[in-house]
């Protein structure tokens, strides 16, 4: 049988500043996405038959859940309906990202799994194509058939690649207890008195930041709209945020709209010895990953 393995990587978001509702009913956002290191692992292969069969370790609670709601399982049914494959294809996905944490592993393991099936049945798609297949399953899936450092813009979407910044030590801590889903974000972000309106001035001046943050060799300093809303429902984040600072952090951030937060560390024992004061937590110490070596880890070469 003709087998493939796909990592699916994490993400940070950089800077993310929610700019308000639109007309669709998403939100207008403008992010910075970088990948890092922690990731899930699939494995795909031909099987018998027609059937898609998903097998999910790792994580209990995801492997509960119905197996078609799955993006995964709905990412490899979208590429064999597209490439109009017929054979079946059998998937494990081992978890290591926690969901519900910010960190985007379902978005990954969607666009893992889409490139994984044009690797195991040596087709490609056009880029647009394919990336109109990422957006239709979730709003950070495109960004994860590119990896590195990426502008992104309307929902999240929109996905323009940035210069990679030097290689960065991160440690990721996600409170076991605590889980934040996109939907209660949003709400508790709603639920804060609304700051007045800019004027075209002020929201030229707010773009031209944002603009100077992209295109800095250092990076800018992290930022994240959702800190405040989540921070407010759930104090031990901001602890977490503050006790990362303590240990030697030089930023820290909320990951996405939570309840993952992590730190950027000069080095990487330093990032390992603030671990051990998260006993309590998952911690993770890994490093950023450029674009370059996101595109090799995919073999996307093969299918673009």
């Amino acid at each position: 049988m003709r087998a493939v393995h796909v990592p699916a990587f994490a993400k940070i978001n950089l800077h993310l500043e929610v700019l308000g509702r639109r007309s669709d009913g998403y939100h207008e956002l403008r992010t910075i996405y970088e990948t890092i290191s922690l990731h899930d692992d699939i494995a795909l292969e031909s099987a018998p038959g027609s059937r898609i069969e998903l097998t999910v370790q790792g994580d209990p609670g995801l492997a509960r859940q119905p197996v078609k709601s799955n993006l995964v399982y709905r990412a490899v049914e979208a590429a064999c309906r597209e490439l109009r494959v017929r054979s079946g294809v059998r998937i494990v996905l081992n978890k290591r990202i926690p969901a519900g944490r910010g960190l985007g592993g379902g978005s990954s393991d969607a666009a893992a799994a889409l490139v994984g099936c044009l690797r195991l049945t040596g087709r490609a798609l056009p880029l647009e194509r394919l990336m109109e297949m990422a957006a239709s399953l979730g709003a950070d899936v495109p960004f994860f058939l590119f990896g590195g450092r990426a502008l992104g813009l309307g929902r999240g979407n929109e996905i323009y690649p940035l210069p990679d910044l030097p290689l960065k030590t991160v440690l990721v801590v996600s409170p076991r207890e605590i889980s934040v889903s996109t939907r209660e974000a949003y709400a508790w972000l709603h639920a804060r008195p609304l700051p007045p309106a800019l004027t075209k001035a002020g929201l030229n001046s707010k773009l031209m930041r944002f603009c100077a943050l992209c295109w800095s060799a250092r990076g800018g300093c992290l930022s994240n709209d959702f800190e405040a809303a989540v921070f407010r429902r759930h104090p031990r984040l901001e602890a977490t945020k503050r006790a990362l600072l303590r240990r030697g952090a030089t930023e820290a951030a909320l990951a996405g709209s939570g309840s993952a937060v992590f730190g950027l560390f000069q080095h990487p024992a330093q990032a390992r010895r603030a671990a051990l004061s998260f006993s309590n937590d998952q911690a993770f110490v890994c490093q950023t990953v450029s674009r370059g070596e996101y595109r090799r880890a995919l073999k996307l070469g093969q299918i673009a």
